[in-house]
């Protein structure tokens, strides 16, 4: 038996895994544990967790493998310093003791870190550094479920690279072709986010949500200005307009002035149409670029396969888009496509590239299990902790659980539904997640302003039923990992009416688009979970019960939070999400919580 410890940490969702004979046994994100939002700090707890998971100690780990290789990011770093300089001199002075003291030195730090965990762990050879779009590249090839694939992966910036085009055959993984910094669709969108007045590196998904507000009337001037595109889908950002390769911002004067207004100050500015229009536009020009690389790679390598990770593959309206066009056959998305699944690809490509074990694909199942690679609650660790919280309960058998649930979903209640293991990646797939019925037109608002506190616009995806999914949606793949936008079929649509037409912006929201609302965007499309009773079967056993009900195979999931926290992981965190919104019931496993029934918690 060979074991590997993955770990990906110090940027943003530092996280670990364990890979035992190529097998991926536990993975979880930093961020859970210590519920501190995209938690960059070194994993100690996500160690923990699957250590513990894989009952192993760490000096009985053969392997460790941190997910980049920190002397090649120094490189850049320096090299990009020179390259513009003077400019740059206040980040540069910002940025060099951090990485003089810390980051620079990363085996002497992880080594002395990882002896916290076992004092007997006396083995600094053992740690080896993948490369970060290698690590990437791996997470998306070797879980997938093809024999050879062409890999893309595009994010921020790793090393160097921010977008590369790689090749998987068999056990092989082999990357062929790179863009470098500056020039990064990832910073392109970020800057974007940066400039709408969302967080960078966690607010992306908030302008993909808010793009179909708007019109993309500010995409010529993008690409006229700040992007050359090429013919294969290759660019280069003009720096001129852009403040991140030296600078503490993303964007500068000259990209304010281009677009006529300063970056949305968020504590004194509301979202105008302005920002909605701008998301549009950004959001189109990424689709372009993706959509061309998609299209030149398939023409110029033939595999009929492809596998996407790093941060931009999680922009599942420009999957969705890939899939629509037929430019592969199949397509497959790492679900922890962003940075914690470093901690995965690490292992994996040295477990294959390295050590050069052989690779076998013995059915169309990927080998992410579901993504539910996380910690899980037993009945027992359920009771003590309700009890402890104060919690008044009821125990059911599973059969008159899921009959009771389905019915209180039936009747409107919102319901924080803990079950099983936790999701690895930043979507709830059925275990941490709070569920609604769809047919419902106000739950949309109901469950962003009561229950996640958060943004009115954000939509919600549809969990259906796998068999049951072209029935709803435009999708004959499986979309397990909520990675694919599809639109609802225009069988269940609802025209709108000439005077519903003539609204713009946040206005669209309060229209209802379908039989199905709370799960349908303003443009009539879906971010798709695709439920398969093998992977999760209580989850799928739910849904099926719902539809015997209601005639409706969806659910409404959202990931099991609050704005600004990290999904929960405990039933400690369940119970204290539960009692400080607008959630009706709480269930955890066989346990049903019902609001009314806490006593002054």
């Amino acid at each position: 038996m060979t074991s590997i410890l993955g770990i990906s940490a110090f940027y943003h969702d530092s996280a670990a895994a364990i890979v035992i004979d190529g097998q991926i046994v536990a993975a979880a994100q930093e961020e859970r544990f210590t519920r501190k939002k995209h938690d960059s700090s070194y994993p100690f707890n996500a160690i923990e967790f699957v250590l513990n998971f894989a009952k192993l100690n760490l000096s009985q780990i053969d392997y460790i493998v941190f997910y980049e290789k920190p002397f090649l990011k120094f490189e850049r770093l320096l090299e990009t310093y020179v390259a513009f300089a003077p400019s740059g001199f206040k980040s540069f002075c910002s940025s060099m003791p951090i990485w003089l003291r810390e980051k620079l030195f990363q085996k002497k730090l992880i080594f002395n870190k990882l002896k916290l965990h076992d004092n007997k762990f006396n083995d600094e050879n053992k740690i080896y550094f993948s490369e970060h779009h290698l690590s990437h590249a791996a997470s998306a090839f070797y879980p997938s479920p093809y024999e050879e694939a062409i890999v893309l992966t595009a994010d921020g910036v790793g090393e160097w690279a921010t977008t590369t085009v790689a090749i998987g055959r068999k056990n092989n993984l082999e990357i062929l072709k790179e863009i470098h910094f500056p020039h990064s669709l990832g910073l392109l969108y970020s800057a974007f986010t940066y400039y709408t007045g969302f967080k960078v590196n966690s607010g992306e998904y908030k302008l993909m949500g808010l793009a179909p507000y708007g019109v993309p009337k500010y995409k010529e001037k993008i690409k006229d200005n700040l992007i050359d595109i090429k013919e294969d889908g290759t660019f280069n950002l003009n720096q001129s307009y852009f403040n991140y390769a030296t600078g503490l911002t993303m964007t500068n004067d000259n990209f304010s002035n281009l677009f006529g207004q300063k970056p949305r100050n968020t504590s004194k500015e509301e979202l105008t149409n302005f920002h909605m229009d701008i998301a549009s536009s950004v959001q189109s020009v990424t689709e372009d670029i993706i959509l061309k690389l998609a299209k030149y790679l398939r023409k110029e390598f033939n595999y009929k396969n492809l596998c996407l990770a790093g941060g931009v593959a999680l922009n599942c309206v420009a999957n969705g888009k890939i899939l629509k066009e037929k430019i592969f056959d199949n397509i497959w998305i790492q679900p922890a496509a962003g940075d914690a699944g470093g901690a995965i690809g690490g292992p994996l490509a040295y477990w294959y590239n390295e050590l050069k074990n052989p690779r076998s694909i013995t059915n169309e199942k990927d080998k992410m299990y579901g993504s539910y690679l996380g910690p899980y609650s037993d009945d027992n660790v359920i009771k003590k902790t309700l009890d402890s919280c104060g919690a008044i309960y009821e125990k059911l058998d599973t059969e008159k659980m899921i009959n009771k649930v389905s019915k209180l979903l039936s009747e409107g209640n919102a319901i924080g539904w803990y079950q099983g293991r936790m999701e690895f990646g930043p979507r709830a797939l059925g275990n941490r997640s709070i569920i609604a019925d769809p047919r419902s037109d106000k739950m949309q608002k109901i469950l962003n302003l009561k229950v996640k506190f958060r943004e009115s616009f954000r939509p919600f995806a549809p969990a259906v039923l796998k068999e049951e999914v072209n029935n709803w949606f435009e999708l004959k793949n499986e979309s397990p990992y909520m990675l694919l936008v599809a639109e609802v079929k225009k069988s269940i649509q609802k025209k709108m009416t000439d005077e519903e037409k003539k609204l713009f912006g946040i206005d669209k929201l309060n229209i209802k688009r379908s039989s199905i609302p709370a799960v349908t965007h303003v443009d009539y499309s879906a971010r798709v979970q695709t439920v398969d009773k093998e992977t999760n079967p209580i989850f799928h056993k739910l849904i099926s019960k719902f539809k015997e009900v209601t005639n409706i195979p969806i659910l409404v999931n959202t990931s099991f939070n609050v704005r600004g926290e990290p999904i929960v992981n405990s039933v400690e965190d369940a119970f204290k999400c539960f009692v400080k919104t607008g959630l009706d019931y709480l269930v955890c496993g066989n346990f049903v919580l019902d609001k009314k029934k806490q006593i002054n918690k």
